[in-house]
């Protein structure tokens, strides 16, 4: 058996929380594979209302394994506080979740050195979360990190101390205030909250699934533009979220990676900082922000929005080698006359369907007008009754792209999906 793999295609916020949900009673297995509690996956069905940071979106699914994969950086305050909302909810649920030992801890510094270098940024900030991931993969790369597994050996606490002395070092660098001892309480109290937990190797989990025929589902966090390597550098996450980074981030061989799904608003947002050539700044944004409640899971920042950007979307199934797509949000498009897409950039009186290197003002998009209409679609419940102008955006996606649109995404709720044959 292969595993599949689930992502974002634009800069987040794609609605990745639901769709896995959705998805999951068809797997044994839900494993994410990077990022950190930035992510902010939403569920909604009936009356629930849940946001998951850590935690893979299949937690609420019975019989479904959920493993937060070596890939992921994990704080223990949030970590904690999500386990103890879960437990208030549904607590069989958590009997299904584990941990790999290598999954990298956030530490109280980490958080104190990315709110610090962020603030001393002033206007060249990225727009970050200020939850310590950057920092925390900065020593996992520079191979000074702490790991899940190390938290039962004898020499965590010395090597705990090492770690944060470091930082307190590099903080002298820094005009920035700070108390780390509530922190610290907060987070050495995380810390006995994972070991209540299951810790296994993740790549012998996953792969000795794979060999028993056991389904899995790699779930990635933020979205294919705000990848390390591909994504509008330097305004980026700090982890490969393209899926190449399933195969690294849970230890399977790229060989073994099955459907590839792609998930993409209907239209785009992005949070904090960075370039958006469909930005909009008038009343279709605004209507945009308001009828798709636009508003950072995890942070509530306002997401900054604009029309669909194919360029970028076709970039980023290329990248990703996307099998399938699903569209999001689309009945938020409801009550537009009209509403565009851009099919290319104009730079330097140059038309191009190319991503450029660097993404400034000189870059000027062409757009392509749609039809809008009028009624909700929440309630559709088959493709063939869906208004003909969004069946015919889909169309010209699918035709831009090369992959078809397996899922359209009606509403929040779980079953306010369309799932399509084939």
């Amino acid at each position: 058996m292969d595993m599949d793999v689930l992502l974002g295609l634009q800069w987040g916020d794609e609605g990745k929380g639901k769709i896995v949900d959705v998805l999951s009673p068809g797997y044994n297995i839900i494993a994410r594979f990077q990022g950190g509690p930035n992510a902010g996956h939403s569920l909604e069905f009936g009356d629930f209302k849940h946001v998951l940071h850590s935690i893979p979106s299949g937690i609420f699914r019975e019989n479904t394994i959920n493993v937060i994969g070596n890939g992921v950086v994990l704080d223990p305050v949030i970590f904690m506080e999500e386990i103890l909302k879960i437990r208030d909810i549904s607590p069989e649920s958590l009997k299904h979740l584990y941990l790999s030992r290598k999954v990298h801890l956030i530490l109280p510094t980490h958080k104190i050195l990315d709110a610090a270098s962020e603030s001393a940024k002033g206007k060249t900030k990225i727009g970050s979360t200020l939850k310590g991931i950057g920092p925390t993969y900065m020593d996992k790369t520079g191979r000074n990190g702490l790991r899940i597994g190390d938290v039962l050996e004898d020499n965590f606490l010395e090597r705990y101390n090492f770690l944060k002395e470091k930082h307190l070092h590099l903080l002298k660098q820094y005009d920035f205030e700070f108390d780390i001892i509530e922190q610290e309480k907060e987070w050495f109290k995380g810390i006995e909250t994972i070991k209540q937990f299951k810790t296994i190797d993740g790549a012998y989990f996953i792969n000795n699934a794979l060999k028993e025929d056991e389904k899995v589902l790699a779930e990635g966090a933020q979205g294919t533009l705000l990848d390390i390597e591909f994504g509008s550098y330097p305004f980026v996450t700090s982890s490969n979220t393209v899926s190449a980074g399933a195969n690294i981030g849970l230890g399977v061989p790229p060989g073994k990676t099955g459907e590839v799904i792609g998930i993409f608003k209907s239209y785009c947002t992005r949070v904090g900082s960075g370039p958006f050539p469909t930005e909009l700044f008038d009343a279709d944004g605004k209507y945009l922000q308001d009828k798709g409640h636009e508003f950072g899971a995890t942070t509530g920042r306002e997401r900054r929005c604009g029309w669909m950007d194919m360029p970028l979307l076709k970039y980023s199934v290329m990248i990703n080698g996307v099998t399938k797509l699903i569209m999001t949000k689309a009945d938020v498009l409801s009550g537009l006359k009209k509403f565009k897409v851009a099919t290319a950039y104009k730079i330097n009186d140059k038309v191009t369907t190319e991503v450029p290197f660097e993404i400034n003002d000189n870059l000027e998009p062409v757009y392509k007008e749609f039809a809008g209409w009028d009624e909700d679609i929440t309630n559709v419940k088959s493709f063939e009754k869906l208004p003909e102008e969004l069946k015919t955006y889909i169309k010209f996606v699918e035709e831009e792209t090369g992959v078809p649109v397996w899922i359209v995404s009606v509403g929040p709720d779980r079953d306010e999906t369309i799932v399509r044959a084939g």
